[in-house]
Formats: structure tokens, sequence, C-alpha cells
């Protein structure tokens, strides 16, 4: 329940950083560093959902 969770929290963040980063590609000048940022958190978040999702089907708590 937890796992499951916390994988809808992850997956929330990434939509919410790709809305943000849609934002700061419209909104900002060519050298901004936000756009940069945001895809930096994105990487992160989407590298995290993939090792919990492994991680429930390796401990069997996803099906």
């Amino acid at each position: 329940m937890w796992l499951q969770l916390l994988i809808a929290a992850v997956f929330i963040a990434m939509v919410i950083s790709l809305a943000m980063g849609a934002g700061f590609l419209l909104r900002d000048n060519v050298s901004s560093r936000r756009l940069l940022r945001s895809l930096k958190w994105r990487i992160g978040l989407a590298c995290l959902l993939m090792a919990l999702i492994i991680y429930g089907y390796w401990s069997g708590q996803l099906g």
C-alpha cells in the first residue's frame, strides 16, 4: 500500500516538474537555468520511479 502511494506521489511530482518546465520554456529567455534544473529533477524522479517499480515487482508488492 505504501509503495503504491509513493509511486503515485513520484509520478505526480514528475508531472508537476514537466508543467513547470513548460512554463519556464515559454516565459524565460534562452539562457535560463530554471529549465535545465527542471529537466534534472524530472530525470532524477524518473530514475526513482523506475527503481520503485522494479523493487515493487521484485518484492512481490506490485503483483
